[in-house]
């Protein structure tokens, strides 16, 4: 069997099996660009929908900080005041020994007195 064929013929087979090949090539191509960007499309919706859900947390956290710093005001504010009527309520410990100690002196100031004037009356006399 033998097989005969042009030169022009196998140039034409030759050019058809090479234009073949690239629309297979350009089909292949068309595919994973496709692909590609169905892909990329669904990233960037997902970017999207990410960075929804980011911005809504971080407006949560800063209500929350908003309220934490309010809550913190507030504290601070009766604090100061609970330090501003401490002294009106409570007595510091050194000041009440002082107080105790003078008390006590003018007591025993007193039963001296007192002892010195049983004595007297005592011993007669009136003055």
């Amino acid at each position: 069997m033998t097989l005969q064929a042009d030169f022009w013929q196998l140039v034409g087979l030759l050019v058809s099996f090479f234009t073949f090949c690239a629309g297979g090539a350009a089909l292949i191509l068309r595919l994973i660009g496709k692909n590609l960007d169905e892909r990329f499309a669904n990233q960037e919706k997902t970017r999207a929908e990410a960075q929804v859900q980011l911005a809504s947390r971080l407006d949560g956290i800063e209500q929350v900080n908003r309220d934490e710093t309010i809550q913190w005001q507030r504290v601070e504010r009766e604090f100061l005041k609970f330090q501003a009527d401490l002294p009106l309520r409570y007595v510091m410990r050194d000041d009440y020994i002082r107080g105790q100690t003078v008390i006590e002196a003018k007591l025993d100031g007193l039963a001296g007195r007192i002892e010195n004037a049983q004595l007297r009356s005592m011993l007669g006399g009136t003055q």
